[in-house]
């Protein structure tokens, strides 16, 4: 290894860049597991590795959207105003569990299972709950906008404790929640979120002792080039087919953590 770089590290990242690139949705959905069912490495320190590596790959993915003015900063803003806060007393809450205990480390796997099941069944019927979401009114705006907070404290929670969350899933919601806004800012807007939230957990982590560099840096060298790669040919590939593949191995990934 060169400067703690591991090449198995930066292969796994390039795997998952390519399922990001194709699909949009998996980084932490597939990068989280993979780190601790193949590599074994320890829950918590998967999660707040992820979480920076999440951070950095959808900063970048902000920047496009917001050139090309997709984002929806008040969405944004609100889903924040409720996420931030919850990750920040969801992380002091695991420090004072410890995060090297063996039963907060079986607490953090299970929720993680339960995650990655949820996220393969939001990517399974996305098309009929967006159809579903269009053909009724959105809720009064202040409802709407209590909704939009709670539901960010709640993926605050989630995200810090699973890394997953931010993306599938909370693409579903904010469709369900905003029905006559166009998909690609529901998208842009999901991503956008993700950025602060995921910097706020991962840097909690790294204060609590959950981050490792090398690994991190390993990840990144190869997820940039994959993403590249499926981005440039993600519309000869029929993105239905891949989602499917993707929900099957989520599934089967959370079952397999759920059962450990």
């Amino acid at each position: 290894m060169i400067w703690g770089i591991d090449p198995l590290y930066s292969l796994s990242g390039f795997f998952v860049g390519l399922i990001v690139g194709f699909t949009g949705v998996g980084g932490g959905s597939l990068m989280t597991p993979l780190l601790i069912l193949l590599f074994n490495v320890h829950p918590a320190t998967a999660v707040g590795t992820d979480l920076l590596f999440a951070a950095a790959t959808k900063t970048a993915g902000t920047a496009v959207h917001g050139f090309n003015r997709h984002v929806d900063w008040h969405i944004v803003g609100k889903l924040a105003l409720g996420s931030v806060t919850s990750a920040a007393i969801t992380l002091y809450v695991l420090s004072q569990l410890g995060g090297s205990d063996p039963a907060v480390a079986h607490v953090l796997a299970i929720v993680l299972g339960v995650m990655l099941v949820l996220t393969a069944l939001s990517l399974v019927f996305r098309k009929r709950l967006f159809g579903f979401a269009r053909s009724h009114r959105e809720l009064p705006p202040r409802l709407q906008t209590a909704v939009t907070i709670g539901f960010g404290a709640l993926l605050g929670v989630l995200v810090s404790i699973s890394s997953v969350g931010a993306g599938a899933i909370g693409v579903t919601v904010l469709m369900l929640l905003y029905p006559r806004l166009p998909l690609v800012r529901v998208v842009a807007s999901d991503i956008a979120h993700a950025v602060p939230l995921t910097l706020v957990a991962g840097l909690g982590h790294w204060i609590i002792g959950n981050v490792e560099w090398g690994m991190l840096l390993s990840l990144l060298i190869g997820s940039i080039p994959g993403i590249l790669i499926a981005s440039f040919f993600a519309p000869r590939v029929p993105e239905g087919l891949v989602r499917m593949l993707l929900a099957a191995v989520l599934s089967i990934v959370g079952v397999r953590l759920l059962l450990s």
